[in-house]
């Protein structure tokens, strides 16, 4: 038997997610605060028996966040099992209980948690006429916490992830429309007391790991006493009545000492001279209280580790973070193997981002090796290592849509022949798409050193604080990754950034051209041919899927770089690309030619001859805030991101003022610094500058209007374009 769905709604910060489970190994995905740890808290409340009960009574805390009044709605938590044992004794406990009969026999359980309103509650909204607000606020605003109960019920039919169902089961809260029925049947039966799932599954969860050395000081929490107190109850007495004997003559002999003797005298002597015979104790011993009996003998045991090859072994506490994290681990697996053995029904182990503090290998590792037959394992994780190493049909990807959170499944829909190509290609680099919050795919090196740069150098903001992954497929193959993009997988959005290679130079039969000339054009045309047949079948591929949209560049990532407006930029580092002077001057007189034909071929030679890696690398350390980052580039970006928001904009144009100040601070160093000059040049800089300082003191006055709320953001950008009307930060102010 395996856990199959999990279906949650209104819990914490799920408003309704269903979450897919498949034999074996699982891994959950999601950035900080996505849910990871409540959906485990979920599955926990009906299946970990470590859990106090208590703890199914929920809080006003627990309800989704997103809800505008909890009062009079529902927490559902349902759990789905598949391939339900046929062992005769457990047929007939699900019988009973939790599962769903088909064909005679169990093979699909269901197991719910439902915190809802009492049935007097209940009973109060199904009198309400439809539309009487009035009467359901009056019931509403008398609600407590203390107004609910829980119910466990089994053998539900119910999709709770479908609203409609959620409003027939509980009510539509807009229309004031309510069932008259109270016991929806729908919801399930209430499981009898005869069964409890905790107490008939193996289940063990291994929580985050941070703090080892207090786990292992709390007796509660001790993975190595709760190991060997399991121990101590199969202990062969004949072979402990040595030890038995061996404690009571060393406790005799500890209470003889001379010096114990003594003290023991002192003391009595002592409180005889302060309070008298009538008031002294009938007698005093110091005794030595070294345990006789197995499990307090077992509790003051410790564990000492040699991490190196010194030989010395050490407490837990003077061990590395990462190997006291990785005994605790192994102590907690071996907690769940002695339960396994012990139970027959499941075996569930859940594993909390069992990364932390632990070395790449030691994870990747611990993934592969943690394998248990008859056992469903559920990891929540942050490491791109493992989850290189998942299945990716074995995933759940937490992701935030509409402002709630929900999880998406990423092979869903997909052929076994595509589900082989994702998995191929999500190596450690590239499965990084799977934590981001957006998406932009390169095809190349030089995408993938030189947008970050110009991003975080022109607006002064990075792809991280964005949310933004950028990945680099290494190919033109962008559909073996973009399929997961869709509504029925993914849904986040991704962009897609490649060349149109569409030719820039006149590729016409020419007589007279050499072997050379002739070859390159034929290139070209061969690439433009190619650009064309990849944006056409990427068209297609994108179409109707609200979640994925490809961007061009109109002929090479390069060229176009050096087509907007940054000449200067690559003539700046001719030195690094070239050692011989004439070629150096050659190159210069052609990147500033205005020519596309011309300073395109150049800048794609120096690419070529640097390396398109290695010359990215040498262009993002001249990059700044004045490179001009070019326009399907940006709209990339902002398809993946949405829309910027007021703070977003208002530490863009902070950053950008500050860029203004320190160049005009240069500015005014270098014409001060500057001697021979004509005085009509000292003139014109002074009164440019001066204009320029004026400009800074008038936009300084708008961001503070904005950060006091006197100004909207778009009157701050036109403040900002009316101050810096060339600045290369206003054309891009009209797209976000």
């Amino acid at each position: 038997m395996h856990l199959s769905k999990v279906s949650i709604v209104n819990y914490r910060n799920f408003s309704n997610a269903k979450f897919l489970f498949s034999k074996g190994i699982n891994t959950i995905i999601g950035e900080n605060g996505s849910g990871k740890t409540n959906l485990f808290r979920a599955i926990r409340l009906l299946l970990d028996d470590s859990i106090r009960r208590s703890a199914m009574r929920l809080e006003e805390k627990d309800f989704f966040r997103g809800l505008s009044d909890w009062r009079g709605h529902w927490i559902i938590i349902s759990l789905e099992f598949d391939e339900v044992s046929q062992d005769e004794a457990i047929q007939a406990l699900f019988l009973h209980g939790a599962g769903n009969i088909e064909t005679g026999t169990v093979n699909r359980a269901t197991y719910n948690l439902i915190f809802r309103p009492k049935m007097s509650v209940r009973n109060d909204l199904s009198q309400l006429t439809l539309g009487d607000t009035t009467g359901l606020n009056h019931i509403l605003d008398s609600l407590s916490i203390d107004d609910y109960e829980t119910v466990i019920t089994g053998k539900s039919s119910a999709d709770f992830n479908n609203p409609l169902v959620y409003n027939a089961l509980v009510g539509d809260f807009e229309t004031v429309l309510f069932p008259s029925e109270i016991d929806e049947s729908e919801i399930g039966a209430r499981v009898p007391l005869i069964l409890s799932m905790p107490r008939e599954v193996s289940f063990t969860f291994v929580q985050a790991l941070r703090d080892v050395v207090s786990e292992f000081h709390n007796n509660r929490t001790n993975p190595l006493l709760t190991l060997l107190k399991s121990k101590s109850g199969e202990i062969n007495q004949a072979e402990f009545s040595p030890i038995v004997d061996q404690v009571t003559d060393l406790n005799t002999a500890i209470d003889e000492l001379s010096d114990v003797t003594t003290v023991r005298d002192d003391i009595k002597d002592t409180i005889n001279d302060a309070v008298g015979d009538a008031y002294s104790p009938q007698s005093l011993s110091i005794k030595s209280d070294l345990p006789d009996e197995a499990e307090q003998l077992f509790q003051s045991l410790k564990l000492f580790i040699a991490e190196a090859d010194d030989g010395y072994e050490g407490a837990i506490h003077e061990m590395s973070l990462g190997g006291a994290n990785l005994i605790y681990l192994t102590l907690k697996l071996l907690e769940f193997k002695y339960q396994r053995n012990n139970q027959s029904i499941a075996n569930f182990l859940l594993i909390e981002e069992p990364e932390a503090h632990i070395h790449t290998h030691i994870q990747k590792s611990l993934f592969d090796k943690i394998n248990y037959s008859n056992t469903q394992v559920i990891y929540s994780t942050h490491s791109s290592h493992i989850s290189e190493a998942s299945n990716v049909e074995s995933i759940n990807i937490l992701g935030k849509v509409g402002g709630k959170y929900q999880a998406f499944q990423p092979t869903t829909g997909l052929t076994p022949s595509q589900i082989g190509c994702v998995q191929r290609y999500l190596d450690a680099v590239r499965s990084n798409l799977l934590f981001a919050k957006s998406v932009v795919l390169v095809e190349g090196d030089a995408e993938e050193i030189l947008i970050p740069t110009l991003i975080k150098k022109v607006l002064g903001i990075s792809l991280d604080e964005l949310g933004i992954s950028l990945v680099n497929i290494r190919s033109t193959g962008f559909e073996n990754v973009a399929l997961l993009f869709h509504e029925e997988r993914i849904r986040k959005k991704c962009s897609i950034i490649t060349d149109l290679d569409t030719t820039f130079f006149d590729t016409a039969d020419v007589v007279g051209d050499t072997d050379a000339v002739k070859n390159a054009k034929k290139k070209a045309l061969g690439s433009e041919a190619s650009g064309l047949a990849r944006k056409t079948a990427l068209d297609i591929f994108c179409n109707d899927n609200s979640w994925l949209n490809p961007f061009y560049a109109p002929h090479t990532f390069e060229v176009d770089l050096i087509a907007v407006g940054n000449q200067d930029k690559f003539v700046s580092v001719l030195k690094d690309v070239y050692t011989d002077i004439a070629t150096i001057a050659t190159s210069t007189t052609e990147l500033k030619s205005g020519d596309i034909s011309v300073f395109g071929k150049r800048a794609l030679t120096m690419a070529t001859h640097s390396g398109k890696g290695w010359f990215a690398i040498i262009l993002a350390k001249i990059v700044d805030h004045n490179t001009v980052i070019p326009e399907y580039i940006l709209d990339a970006i902002i398809f993946a991101h949405g829309s910027f928001s007021d703070e977003v904009v208002f530490k863009i144009l902070s950053y950008r003022l500050l860029k203004i100040i320190e160049d005009s601070d240069k500015q005014q160093t270098i014409v001060n610094d500057t001697l021979l000059q004509e005085e009509q040049w000292y003139t014109d800089w002074n009164i440019y500058l001066e204009s320029r300082r004026g400009s800074i003191s008038a936009f300084k006055l708008s961001l503070q209007a904005f950060q006091e709320g006197l100004l909207d953001i778009n009157l701050l950008k036109d403040a900002m374009r009316t101050n810096f009307q060339n600045d290369v930060i206003n054309p891009i102010l009209e797209r976000i």
